[in-house]
């Protein structure tokens, strides 16, 4: 059979090679597709964490030059309350909105929302997971069973539940290092643990973030009743009426 036009012009590789490298790459490709998502928001993450972190380092000098008080190296920066309480202040939040929006769809409807449970219908996420324990690829806990298995039923929501209390705890903490800080350079006597955690100056702190999560949150479940993203797993497909509730 006759070579395809222009072959001879392409150099010839061994196949055993060629065939190893291309593996190794699609392979590497592969793997980076399918996390891509997940790759992204976290990246985004770290990038903006550190111009977070920089801005701050800036304003937090710029105060202290207004108080013609020293200002600090990144390091001394990481070390004051000021970065610790905005950065645990939102993370609170966040983890906050999740875990209710996990908890609370295993029990609220939104006719026609992708968000939303269908009501009246027995799902697939409410099917017992010990009849599927001889499957190959379940979870190893839900082929070990017991209190185990009872466990992980819950553990998106444990986690992300355990996520905001550490966050909360950090963020009352930052807090507080930060409010002592600013009242010893006023002169003040440094209040307790227990003085921020029962601050209007923390819970208001707190709340702006938190109301701002679940507007968020209750648009995102309205607006997808009547609006669509083709291509997105968070919308219903373009053409689905309205009334049509879950995926």
């Amino acid at each position: 059979m006759d070579s395809p036009a222009g072959a001879d012009a392409f150099p010839v590789v061994p196949t055993a090679l060629h065939s190893s490298t291309t593996t190794t790459l699609g392979t590497a490709r592969q793997w980076l597709h399918d996390r891509s998502l997940t790759l992204v928001f976290m990246g985004c993450f770290v990038a903006f964490l550190v111009g977070q972190v920089m801005t701050g380092w800036a304003a937090y000098n710029n105060e202290q030059r207004e108080h013609q008080q020293a200002t600090v190296g990144l390091a001394g920066y990481l070390v004051t309350g000021h970065v610790w309480e905005a950065t645990f202040e939102n993370w609170e939040s966040e983890f906050l909105q999740m875990a209710m929006f996990v908890g609370l769809t295993t029990r609220l409807y939104q006719k026609g929302s992708p968000e939303s449970r269908r009501p009246g219908a027995v799902e697939l996420v409410d099917a017992d997971p010990r009849r599927f324990k001889h499957l190959p690829d379940v979870p190893w806990p839900v082929r070990r069973g017991g209190w185990i298995l009872r466990l992980y039923e819950h553990s998106l929501l444990i986690a992300l539940g355990s996520l905001f209390l550490l966050s909360w705890v950090g963020h009352g903490l930052g807090g507080w290092a930060e409010l002592r800080s600013d009242q010893i350079s006023h002169g003040e006597a440094p209040g307790t643990l227990a003085d921020y955690l029962l601050s209007a100056r923390f819970w208001f702190e707190s709340l702006q973030n938190w109301q701002s999560e679940f507007l968020a949150m209750g648009a995102m479940v309205w607006l997808s009743v009547y609006l669509r993203q083709r291509g997105s797993p968070e919308s219903k497909p373009v053409h689905a009426p309205h009334s049509e509730t879950g995926r």
